[in-house]
């Protein structure tokens, strides 16, 4: 099929499966005409790497678990490598949130502090 149906049926746009194309998770086939030709399983790969960027990974979090991305993630079995990778994934992301909980908490001290000097309203 080529890039626009495979836009159509995914739901994204061309640009988007050319730039998936750039980053080394979609491949595809030059026709005799030179326009792009996708295999059919191309479909459920691209709705996988959708769901996956939506989901928060990056390219080369999804370049790690390519090998999972050709059946649907939504609807067979957990990939092993896939459920590592959103293991590690919520880890950071927990990391991060620890790590803004506690400037925030540092910030409103701060402020706290400066409402009540001299000659301030709170």
């Amino acid at each position: 099929m080529r890039i626009g149906e495979l836009a159509r049926r995914t739901g994204t746009t061309t640009r988007a499966l050319r730039y998936y194309e750039q980053q080394g998770l979609l491949t595809a086939v030059r026709g005799g005409n030179g326009y792009r030709e996708y295999d059919p399983s191309a479909e459920t790969l691209v709705r996988n790497i959708r769901t996956l960027l939506a989901a928060g990974l990056t390219s080369d979090d999804i370049r790690q678990i390519s090998g999972c991305l050709t059946v649907d993630l939504a609807g067979e079995p957990p990939c092993d490598a896939a459920v590592k990778l959103y293991e590690q994934r919520l880890r950071t992301v927990e990391e991060r949130m620890d790590t803004l909980a506690d400037l925030r908490s540092r910030l409103q001290a701060e402020l706290r502090a400066l409402r009540s000097g001299p000659g301030l309203s709170a």
